[in-house]
């Protein structure tokens, strides 16, 4: 038990960035494999077995072949096929796409491999592989195939009645009422047979089904409230387990996992307007249940978006909603209680989004190193340019990396400090809240599931045991034993471990007077989009918006 508990501190120590997302199932990154800087995007199927779509952009020279295989945490070492050579695409130099099969749910990854002239460059991406939704079959088509089926069987049973009665007369002979009765014995028991074994296929069909259905992904439920506490409103969020019944273990809420130490971001929003966010980190007062002080927000209805990581690395997203009936005055938001996080909790307001296709005082004429962009100003003085040109449409399904320049009051290049162990934050909606996703300069993957994939790799270790983990009881009072020792050290000693093996570049050599920060993201359907930026500097945590239309 002791080795089993160290082995989970080592995990729970390390840095963990949540791939949490609603209706943007593709997977992101920007990076390095070895010496090559690459980008990637992976798109899974919505049904497991299934095949992803993997598309990798290189500027980088002298590469000779781009090699992607997918790897299965469950599964360790056995469950990893040979490679699939990708293929460049053509016309499209630096570009080179392949389809990889995912054969097992749970939380996969893609290994590119890059071979070149310099070496030979490997990175993991992980995918969180699950089916779904259930495809249904055309109905003109079903019909089709039930009246060949139909045909199949008359001639079946025609054919059967034929060879016990017709088939068995000898030449010359004239036929007699017992090969007419046995004509239609024939005829009855083949049909009988048939019937059965169409009917045993079914049932078998019908309980795969069933089975399938059962261990399809489904968002769990939660129910958010706001209660008054002294005076300051309470925000209580209580997930729903009742429903689980699948997965009793890879899905107990008592087996998730800081990120980035905290054991949920919650995002805030609110409903159509998207004028106001807040990032919060509720505090786990037992298995189900996470309580946070609520800011002054204003009234109106709240989208509510819980980011949780679990033991396995699964990383996913908890939807709700709440209103607020009272409108509140926009104060600076305190904690009530020095134990809680409160120190990296935000909100911010800015204008509805219907208002305008730019965020409130954006300037849409302004040039970055020659290129146009969306410059908005900062509450510290500070500036935030979104290098990105408003007359050239930004297209549904395409890679981009969304690049951002900070400035200080004095227009000199901002000096960011990490805001909870990355060199910034964004999250992107869509004006109806059909899309939601937590991004890093990293990418929309989990981080989590990278390191714990690459230990069971670097190990050579077989499936995945679960009768050698932790109770749950056990193992939920280690990891707020965790959290709690985080909480106590320093903000530069909390960095120094959240950031162990992280590259938070902060200056593009393309942009030497500049702070840049960039977030790899394809858009996944046309519509308007919001996109929150959240950085530190002077120990202050900076919030600004931008909104795109995707064509």
């Amino acid at each position: 038990m002791i080795k089993r508990l160290t082995a989970c501190f080592v995990l729970l120590l390390s840095p963990f960035i949540a791939g949490s997302h609603i209706g943007s199932p593709g997977v992101s990154f920007e990076g390095k494999a070895g010496a090559y800087d690459v980008m990637v995007q992976i798109n899974p199927p919505d049904v497991i077995p299934g095949t992803a779509s993997v598309d990798i952009y290189t500027s980088a020279s002298g590469i000779t072949s781009i090699w992607a295989k997918p790897e299965y945490w469950f599964a360790g070492d056995e469950g990893t096929p040979e490679a699939d050579q990708m293929v460049q695409v053509v016309g499209e130099p630096g570009h080179y796409r392949g389809m990889i099969w995912l054969m097992d749910a749970g939380t996969s990854g893609i290994e590119i491999e890059v071979n070149g002239n310099a070496e030979r460059g490997k990175v993991l991406v992980p995918v969180m592989a699950v089916s779904t939704r259930q495809k249904t079959m055309d109905p003109s088509l079903g019909w089709m195939l039930l009246a060949l089926c139909g045909l199949l069987v008359i001639l079946m049973v025609t054919i059967i009645s034929a060879c016990v009665s017709d088939g068995l007369v000898k030449p010359n002979e004239q036929g007699n009422p017992n090969i007419n009765r046995k004509r239609w014995v024939g005829a009855a028991i083949s049909a009988v047979l048939l019937l059965t074994i169409l009917w045993s296929g079914k049932s078998w069909w019908d309980n795969w089904a069933e089975d399938y259905k059962r261990f399809m992904y489904k968002s769990f439920k939660a129910t958010t409230t706001v209660a008054r506490e002294g005076n300051q409103n309470k925000l209580i969020f209580s997930i729903d387990t009742t429903r689980l019944q699948n997965l009793t273990f890879t899905r107990n809420i008592s087996y998730i996992i800081p990120d980035h130490g905290k054991l949920m971001h919650m995002f805030i929003v609110r409903e159509g307007s998207m004028d106001v966010f807040a990032h919060l980190h509720p505090q786990r007062t037992d298995s189900v249940t996470f309580v946070s002080p609520l800011p002054p927000l204003p009234g109106g209805k709240y989208l509510v978006f819980a980011d949780i990581t679990r033991l396995s690395g699964f990383a996913e997203t908890i939807p709700d909603t709440f209103e607020i009936s009272e409108p509140a005055t926009p104060t600076a938001f305190v904690s009530t209680d020095s134990a809680h996080v409160g120190v990296d909790d935000t909100y911010f307001f800015t204008n509805p989004v219907s208002q305008s296709t730019q965020s409130l005082q954006a300037d849409v004429a302004i040039m970055v190193c020659g290129k146009p962009g969306i410059r908005t100003p900062l509450s510290d003085g500070s500036t935030i340019t979104w290098e990105y040109d408003p007359s050239k449409p930004l297209v549904s399904n395409t890679l981009y990396s969304l690049k951002f320049s900070l400035l200080d009051e004095n227009g000199n290049p901002a000096v960011l400090q990490p805001y909870l162990g990355m060199a910034g934050h964004a999250v992107i909606m869509k004006s109806d809240g059909s899309v939601y996703i937590h991004l890093h300069p990293v990418g929309s993957y989990s981080i989590a599931s990278q390191q714990t994939m690459l230990t069971r790799f670097e190990n050579e270790v077989g499936p995945f045991n679960f009768e050698k983990q932790p109770k749950s009881r056990v193992f939920m009072d280690s990891v707020d034993r965790v959290v709690a020792r985080l909480e106590a050290m320093t903000e530069e000693e909390r960095n120094s471990v959240l950031m162990v093996n992280m590259n938070h570049q902060q200056f593009d050599p393309n942009h030497p007077d500049h702070s840049i920060v960039s977030f790899p993201y394809s858009f996944p359907s046309p519509g308007q989009y919001r996109i929150w930026i959240q950085m530190k500097r002077n120990g202050k945590i900076l919030n600004s918006a931008f909104d795109a239309v995707v064509e």
